[in-house]
Parts: structure tokens; C-alpha cells; sequence
């Protein structure tokens, strides 16, 4: 499996194994894992539908691997635990702009927890030959996410794909 370490997470790739275990049960992703999963997982939109969709990209594209979701665990003292995921919208298009997103569960907010793990995709993102630059997309309103993408250097570019959104980038460095 393809991991990301920081500080205090390691990402961990998704892959069709990781999918199809978190599609049928919180506990087989966890065994996969090493870690434990909180009650109120999903995250956010890391839903059914999204999980289904990184399976069917995965299962048509086995060169995607790393270019969709990765699930953020917090390694600590007292045991691993599933806080989050994060991950691509697909690999680098045609002008080199990779998009990401990323949540983490309730529990686990106000802790750094998001940046670091945007930062760690935007890094690996970067690093990769032809990525010139990352966007992401978040509300005005979404606070805690536009203090995440700013302390990650992003900036606003623009309106976002959806109303009421608003368009983040960060250039190569």
C-alpha cells in the first residue's frame, strides 16, 4: 500500500482492497487499516457514493492508484485511529492542475489535523513531474476549511464549480 508520513498521520492509499472492506463493514476497514473507526465515520462527502465512484475509477484505471480518496490515521500512544480522508479528483489535466479535497471527523477538528494532511497532498501532488499547480474549492462560510487551504498557501482565483463556491490554488513551488 502507498503511504504518506507527517508528524502525527500516515496516509494510506486507497486501494479496491481498502474500498470493498469499507463498503461492507467499518470493522474490515479497520483490521486493513491497523486502526480503529470511530462510529461516525464517513467524514463529510466521503460517502457510499463517493466510495463506489473511487472503486469504479480504481477497478477501470489501476494507473490511478494514489490520484483518488487516502485515509488520514492519527497514530498515537493510546492506538491508531481513522480521523479523516483526503485525496485527488484524478491525476494531473492536460494544463497540470491536480484538485483536492479532504475532511476529517468532528471529533478531530481544530487540531491541525486537515492542514496537515492538505499539506502532505499538495506536496506529493507537486512532486509529481507535469502537476503546475492544486486547487480546491470551498465556501466563504466553510471557515474551518479556507483557514486550512490559506494556511496551506492557497489563495482565492475565482468562483468555484459549484454556487456560492469559491476557486483555491496554490502554484508549483
Amino acid at each position: 500500500m502507498e503511504s504518506i508520513r507527517t508528524r502525527r498521520l500516515e496516509l494510506v492509499a486507497a486501494t479496491v482492497p481498502l474500498l470493498d472492506a469499507e463498503l461492507g463493514s467499518p470493522e474490515a476497514l479497520g483490521d486493513l487499516l491497523g486502526a480503529a473507526v470511530p462510529v461516525d465515520w464517513p467524514p463529510g462527502e466521503h460517502d457510499r457514493a463517493a466510495v463506489e465512484s473511487f472503486r469504479a475509477l480504481l477497478v477501470g484505471r489501476p494507473d490511478a492508484a494514489g490520484w483518488c480518496a487516502w485515509y488520514a490515521i492519527l497514530r498515537a500512544p493510546a492506538g491508531s485511529v481513522l480521523i479523516g480522508t483526503g485525496g485527488y479528483m484524478g491525476p494531473p489535466d492536460a494544463d497540470g492542475t491536480v484538485e483536492i479535497g479532504y475532511s476529517i471527523l468532528p471529533a478531530f477538528r481544530s487540531r491541525g489535523l486537515a492542514t496537515e494532511l492538505a499539506r502532505a497532498l499538495v506536496d506529493r501532488a507537486l512532486s509529481v513531474p507535469g502537476a503546475a499547480r492544486v486547487v480546491a474549492h470551498t465556501t466563504r462560510g466553510n471557515v474551518g476549511s479556507v483557514k486550512v487551504l490559506e494556511r496551506c498557501g492557497f489563495r482565492v482565483v475565482g468562483p468555484g464549480d459549484e454556487p456560492g463556491s469559491l476557486r483555491y490554488a496554490i502554484p508549483a513551488r
